[in-house]
């Protein structure tokens, strides 16, 4: 679920904007504006987790319980050819282990964007790749909470098109 029927997605981003980024609009606006340099229009962005959510799953403690900066960040690339830059997969081909503190050359050539990720935040942040079948499968099966930050452009623009033709 992207967000709750009940809440907006807006309303989402601004939990994350508040808990993952002390409120810092600016510093939000950077980190997608890293992300976005590096995702393919045929790809997306979505955030999981406990920034999403407000709280972790396991425990059900508040974001950051153990401190400022103490919960991470679960960024996940969706689609867009993005697998192939990975070395490491939970299935290969279909879906990655995140680029993380354990997992520290999951995919060497988003080391430098994780760094600036991090630093942007000011917690950790783990990267990962997943196909949408994947993601569709951890939407429904397990009921995890997600947020898109980055749209997946080309399929917004068929949609659109789409929309168009159909109002001509």
């Amino acid at each position: 679920m992207a967000y709750s029927a009940e809440e907006p997605k807006a309303e989402t981003l601004k939990r994350v904007i508040e808990l993952a980024f002390g409120g810092d609009q600016a510093r939000y606006d950077e980190f997608i504006a890293k992300l976005r340099a590096v995702t393919p229009d045929d790809g997306s962005v979505i955030l999981r987790g406990s920034a999403v959510t407000g709280y972790r799953w396991a425990d059900n403690c508040p974001f950051d319980s153990d401190g400022p900066g103490s919960s991470d960040l679960d960024v996940t690339f969706v689609g867009g050819g993005m697998l192939n830059r990975w070395d490491e997969f939970y299935i290969p081909g279909l879906h990655t282990v995140p680029l993380s503190d354990e997992h520290p050359e999951a995919c060497p050539e988003f080391k430098g964007l994780r760094t600036e990720l991090c630093r942007l935040a000011g917690r950790p942040v783990n990267i990962q790749a997943t196909t949408s079948i994947i993601q569709f499968a951890r939407d429904v099966t397990m009921d995890q909470p997600w947020v898109e930050l980055i749209a997946n452009r080309e399929q917004a623009r068929e949609e659109a098109d789409a929309t168009r033709a159909s109002a001509g």
